[in-house]
């Protein structure tokens, strides 16, 4: 294939066009990502207004997560190939159709197919976006921004179950403006990227696409995140649907990466991914994808049913993580850039998160609201100060021409270990509630048959004494599922100490003579950062600037 006919890389943007540029890019990235946290305190609501099942419950919110994982490497490698800016914008509109056809939805069918459409857009732009940063601001001068972004995902994950209570509650819009309320704002961020986002363009002749990679990667994290849905509930772990599915799943992604290894334009490129710091980047991204996800849904849950809170009582108490994600993202961000070493704060958040859920982990139905607090805002810190700095560690590394690919790869699997963890956390809570309530039930010389922690049980309905101790189940089982994430946040802690410390390069894009001077000049300890080196155009040998 043919090179390049217009270079990548262009002069940075000024402070002023760049606030411009990423005031549009985190408008439409906050709308992506409340889109998937709005709905989970609506969602009793929707269902029970469409007349849907448990299952169904549980797929309006899988559809949109499936997809939306499915595809994020897809967008990312076309993000290598075509025009960043159209491909925002086409994901906007993916988004846009998604939403409204969601809100106008008349059965529970209908929904899941709009979400599941939906999620298309929605893992366009979680990849595309940090795309298009990447290629306006240097890796130095992007811890700055960072803590924009920390605040804007934030503000989203913890903010939107919030919102989502408040307007199912309020009776003059209901929960149709669950899926309508993102479309004004997603409007407003298209017309505005219009304007002020300015990316330049590699034009490549002969692209190909690797669309047999594509599909069976799709399809591969397709089936695996289904048996993810449904395993343990409508079949047992081990099981010959487990086989089936989960050896289904092996199969489709190891023929994935058969092909990968010998696609021309692969849309996972083993090559990056096998490189050291990708490699550590995505397994520290497991640990954060735990955070994210399993902190959002199960302190919900936890201040819901084990303590009682509405649910807008419950968006509020959630909010000193938020603010934990919001300061130390902005802290860190503002110290990378002015020191341009990056390694010490990844390091250091992995140690604080797996503090915060230790904390976490010792929390039961009566614990005070000040240390539960405390716990969730030191895991706050922990994830702002990992999450961004992660994939801004893996784009220092690679060249503008494939900042696309290597950013999505560390995003979709951080999604998809999110959605593992919390799976299988989400697995043992009931377990361990069903036991409680259970053994509680009988100690209290009340009848068990049909399953103690039945997740179909309206508390409100309940006697006073059943209704307590169902809720000390939850809670009480909750600081478990905790101290359990705490244990596999200790492999991200070692994966951020197994990072090679670097320098941010100040330059967008990497050498012109490739990565290999970059990749040595990094391979020692204390070594010049990638825009420290400079090529001799006649000898080509490495020299000091």
């Amino acid at each position: 294939m043919s090179a390049p006919t217009a270079t990548a890389d262009a002069a940075p943007m000024s402070r002023r066009q760049t606030l411009e540029a990423l005031s549009g890019l985190l408008l439409v990235l906050f709308v992506a990502m409340l889109s998937s946290t709005v709905v989970s305190t609506a969602l009793p609501k929707i269902i029970e207004a469409l007349n849907g099942s448990q299952t169904q419950y549980t797929w309006v919110v899988t559809a949109t997560l499936l997809t939306a994982t499915a595809t994020t490497p897809i967008w990312g490698k076309l993000a290598d190939l075509f025009n960043k800016k159209v491909l925002i914008q086409v994901a906007i509109v993916v988004f846009l159709a998604g939403s409204v056809a969601a809100g106008f939805a008349q059965s529970a069918g209908q929904l899941i197919g709009a979400r599941a459409f939906q999620g298309i857009g929605v893992g366009g732009l979680q990849a595309l976006v940090q795309v298009a940063i990447a290629a306006m601001i240097p890796p130095r001068e992007r811890g700055r921004y960072n803590g924009y972004l920390g605040g804007v995902m934030a503000l989203a994950t913890v903010g939107g179950p919030l919102l989502g209570g408040l307007i199912v509650d309020t009776s003059w819009l209901g929960w149709r403006w669950c899926f309508f309320v993102g479309v004004p704002v997603a409007v407003v961020a298209l017309l505005l990227l219009q304007v002020t986002l300015h990316l330049p363009t590699a034009r490549r002749d002969n692209v190909k696409i690797d669309y047999l990679g594509a599909a069976l990667i799709a399809a591969g994290v397709g089936v695996l995140l289904i048996w993810i849905s449904f395993v343990d509930g409508s079949f047992a772990w081990l099981s010959w649907q487990t086989a089936a599915m989960v050896g289904g799943a092996v199969l489709l992604l190891a023929l994935a990466t058969w092909v990968e290894a010998r696609a021309a334009e692969p849309v996972v490129p083993l090559d990056i991914v096998r490189e050291r710091t990708t490699a550590l980047a995505i397994l520290g991204s497991l640990a954060v994808g735990m955070a994210m996800f399993g902190g959002a849904v199960f302190l919900g849950q936890y201040f819901q049913i084990g303590r009682g809170y509405s649910p807008t009582e419950a968006g509020l108490l959630t909010i000193p993580m938020m603010a934990g994600v919001l300061i130390s993202s902005i802290v860190a961000g503002r110290l990378i850039t002015a020191s341009g070493r990056i390694k010490p704060y990844i390091v250091a958040g992995s140690i604080i998160l797996v503090a915060g859920f230790a904390l976490l982990g010792t929390i039961d139905h009566e614990t005070s609201l000040v240390l539960v607090g405390a716990a969730m805002f030191v895991v706050g810190v922990g994830v702002g100060m990992t999450m961004q700095n992660l994939v801004l560690a893996v784009q220092n590394t690679v060249a503008l021409k494939d900042i696309g690919a290597a950013s999505s790869s560390v995003a979709f699997f951080r999604s998809l270990g999110g959605t593992i963890g919390v799976s299988v956390l989400g697995a043992v809570l009931a377990r361990r509630v069903t036991d409680r309530i259970t053994h509680d039930l009988a100690a209290a010389g009340f009848p068990t048959s049909g399953g103690g922690g039945n997740s179909n049980l309206n508390l409100a309905a309940l006697p006073a004494p059943v209704e307590h101790i169902v809720r000390a189940a939850y809670g009480d089982a909750t600081g478990h599922i905790f101290l359990i994430s705490a244990a596999i946040a200790v492999v991200g802690v070692v994966a951020a100490l197994l990072l090679k410390p670097v320098t941010l390069r100040s330059s967008l894009d990497l050498p012109d003579t490739g990565r290999s001077v970059a990749v040595a000049a990094d391979a020692v300890d204390g070594a010049p950062a990638f825009d420290e080196v400079a090529v001799d155009p006649v000898t080509r040998d490495p020299a000091r600037r």
